[in-house]
């Protein structure tokens, strides 16, 4: 017995115009999170990766979320995305507010 070699769903698919340089998906809304098993996610991660651009896909194992799949758009998606689960970055920026509440910014005329 022989396996035949099984055809990309996929390649049909990836045909679709590529979103230029730098553009932002921001004004598409996501969608409400997607379960697919986690072998479903494995014969065709490829149709997956695409589907995460558009909506969050929670993987399940034995029918329990166990992971998710998030896509990017851009490179500026993906970018954005490090920058908001940055931990540094996160400090950063609460620092920052704090000292706002307090007093100890600097006003915007001052800054130009």
């Amino acid at each position: 017995m022989t396996l035949q070699k099984r055809k990309s769903k996929s390649s049909r698919l990836s045909r679709r115009p590529k979103p230029s340089r730098g553009s932002t998906n921001k004004a598409r809304p996501r969608k409400a999170a997607k379960e697919v098993a986690l072998a479903e996610v494995k014969d065709d991660l490829s149709k997956y990766l695409r589907l995460a651009v558009d909506e969050e896909i929670v993987i399940t194992r034995h029918g329990r979320p166990a992971g998710i799949l998030i896509g990017f758009g851009s490179e500026e998606d993906w970018f954005e995305y490090r920058l908001e689960h940055h931990p540094e970055f996160l400090r950063r920026i609460e620092e920052a507010r704090v000292a706002l509440r307090a007093g100890r910014g600097i006003p915007l005329r001052d800054v130009r």
